[in-house]
């Protein structure tokens, strides 16, 4: 499990780095649950799942029991995850069609799977797969099939863009990966959750709900003691 510092409230500890937001999401993952991490970020939150919590790892390319990411001689070319990045295999790994892996994302088997995301709507719409630019390229891969057959949907970006805009908003307005399917956002400032009566801040990082407010364009719910 890679190092990394706690998430506090503190200025000089925010924003949160890729492998800090992992951290949180391994945390929060409950033993023996089968999760989908989604390619790019959500991949490393592997890293920082616990040895011997019972989790259990599932790719969209045909394995169960995924590993940590593979390093020095642990690398093999012919084990990867979804995103192509080499991985280690745990005792009890399977193997199994593409098409079996599919059917394990839309059956509802997975307990929860981890996305990334361009936006978040304040009623749990989620778009990760495409900005609407015109020299943007497509990447669907299996987000709509976890979105909508996973129990739980959880999802991995940064707060703002680089230009400041939101990446939480009250609606998308790039293409939907999947509507309302988002339950919890982790973000590099805060985590929230998407609920029936609005979106409520779990925990803040370098910063106050007061303070997001102002940022944000929708109305923040504190969460309840």
């Amino acid at each position: 499990m890679k190092e990394c510092r706690h998430a506090t409230d503190d200025n000089e500890r925010a924003p949160l780095s890729k492998h800090d937001i992992a951290a949180l999401v391994a945390r929060d993952i409950p033993p023996g649950a089968f999760v989908n991490l989604g390619i790019g970020q959500p991949t490393l939150v592997a890293d920082h799942l616990a040895a011997g919590a019972g989790v259990v790892l599932h790719t969209e390319n045909g394995m169960l029991n995924m590993g940590p990411a593979a390093q020095g001689d642990q690398i093999d070319p012919d084990l990867t995850n979804a995103g192509k990045v080499p991985v280690t295999e745990l005792p009890g790994a399977a193997y199994f069609h593409h098409a079996d892996s599919f059917a394990m994302m839309r059956g509802g088997h997975l307990d929860i799977c981890v996305l990334g995301g361009f936006q978040v709507s304040a009623a749990g719409d989620l778009a990760n797969w495409h900005t609407g630019a015109p020299d943007a390229v497509p990447a669907v891969g299996g987000a709509m099939d976890l979105a909508i057959g996973a129990r739980q949907v959880f999802v991995m970006m940064t707060l703002f863009t680089k230009s400041g805009a939101p990446k939480l908003v009250p609606e998308c307005t790039y293409p939907l990966t999947a509507p309302g399917c988002v339950d919890r956002v982790y973000t590099d400032l805060a985590v929230f959750d998407i609920t029936p009566q609005g979106v409520v801040v779990r925990e803040t990082f370098g910063t106050t709900v007061d303070a997001l407010s102002g940022r944000l364009e929708l109305p923040l719910l504190p969460v309840r003691a």
